[in-house]
């Protein structure tokens, strides 16, 4: 199974997909910043790990583009700081 993240910009929001239920992260994009706003998974996909793989698709994305991301939400501030590895994308 392949996974992409997409980049909804009409939303503002990152997604992954899977098995047709969408994963997301809400974000406002000022330049190079990205603030990850909210970070949501539906029911049946919480504790699966989709959200951890969105995460590491918006982290490969901002590295990739050379963005800075500042995590806004919960989930997203604690998710980066129990992976310091990504600490060259946080603003």
């Amino acid at each position: 199974m392949s996974e992409t993240i997409s980049d909804n910009a009409v939303q503002q929001r990152y997604e992954l997909d899977v098995d047709g239920q969408i994963v997301f992260a809400t974000y406002r994009r000022d330049g190079d910043v990205v603030s990850i706003r909210h970070v949501e998974a539906p029911v049946a996909l919480r504790g699966t790990g989709a959200a951890d793989r969105l995460m590491q698709g918006i982290v490969a994305k901002a590295r990739a583009e050379g963005l800075k991301l500042v995590p806004l939400c919960g989930y997203a501030y604690a998710w980066l700081r129990r992976h310091a590895e990504h600490a060259d994308v946080v603003a």
